[in-house]
């Protein structure tokens, strides 16, 4: 029996997209019917469990017309969710697609304020499910109104009942969660950097980086995105370096969500680290060949993961 995942996203969002033809200034452009979809990195990596078989709960908060909207979409999805009702309205990206280059605009929106009495509503949520998940993902953006130390006492809150966490988030947020240590971080290799006080890093440095943080105790396993050259998973006793497939891609958007869902997929079913590498290498890679902003497929994914298997 797989164990029991929840997604935490505090800042989700719905995705808005359109296509033009020939984006330019101060002129009436005529788009497509607008497409939705839910959006925010917990709330994929949800997405990304239901289609690879994994049952997963969805926590985020939710407001206003917006709010009942992503609520609705996930349910078409057959995502299981758990929300913190707040006053503010949950926010809306954009994203315009010009076709005549096949350039993608993406205009992020940054949500409103969060209150004191909300975020304790959220903490308390999150403390009490019950059963307790074995194994949380934190993932996405803080919304205005929520310090980074939130998160840190949040992390600390969730080791001590024992979940397996997984982190992915940046800036103040992934300082905070690195003081409390998680189970698994994956950053990209910018952020490896600068986590580690290093000006740059490139592919041959980036698994001494990733050892680091875990000789450290920030985290049992970092997984580093490499973009085109795949990824490094990074234990104590382990180092497992993936290639990324040749793909044809037609949009990165929702590739670290994937890669996220396809790791937690072999985690919760008790499969080993390189199983878990391959499955976040064929999930990311399978994300890029889908156009939008969405998410792969479970037959590229599966496909792909074969292939890496070999």
């Amino acid at each position: 029996m797989a164990k029991s995942v929840l997604t935490i996203t505090l800042n989700p969002t719905v995705d808005k997209s359109t296509t033009v033809e020939n984006l330019k200034p101060e002129k009436k452009l005529r788009c497509t019917a607008p497409k939705y979809e839910p959006g925010g990195g917990g709330i994929n990596v949800s997405r990304g469990l239901v289609r690879l078989g994994i049952d997963s709960v969805a926590l985020f908060t939710s407001g206003g017309r917006t709010g009942a909207l992503l609520q609705e979409l996930l349910e078409e999805e057959k995502v299981s969710v758990k929300t913190v009702s707040t006053k503010a309205e949950t926010r809306e990206n954009f994203i315009v697609v010009d076709t005549s280059h096949n350039e993608q605009y993406r205009f992020g929106m940054p949500g409103e304020d969060i209150t004191v009495d909300e975020a304790d509503e959220i903490f308390k949520t999150i403390i009490t499910i019950s059963p307790f998940p074995e194994i949380t993902v934190i993932s996405g953006s803080l919304p205005p109104g929520i310090e980074a130390a939130y998160i840190g006492k949040l992390v600390r809150a969730l080791k001590e009942k024992g979940s397996l966490v997984i982190a992915d988030t940046s800036g103040d947020a992934l300082e905070e969660v690195l003081k409390e240590g998680v189970y698994l971080l994956k950053p990209n290799i910018g952020e490896l950097a600068t986590l580690t006080g290093q000006k740059e890093l490139d592919n041959d440095s980036a698994d001494e980086a990733a050892k680091q943080l875990v000789d450290e105790g920030k985290a049992e396993i970092v997984v580093v995105s490499l973009g085109p050259q795949g990824a490094y998973l990074v234990s104590k006793d382990e180092t497992i370096h993936v290639p990324a497939p040749s793909v044809k891609k037609l949009s990165t958007v929702g590739a670290g969500d994937s890669m996220v869902a396809g790791m937690v997929s072999i985690l919760a079913k008790g499969g080993t680290l390189t199983q878990m590498a391959r499955m976040g290498v064929a999930c990311g890679s399978a994300a890029t060949m889908s156009s939008g902003t969405g998410l792969f497929s479970k037959e590229n994914a599966e496909k792909l993961y074969k292939w890496l298997s070999k």
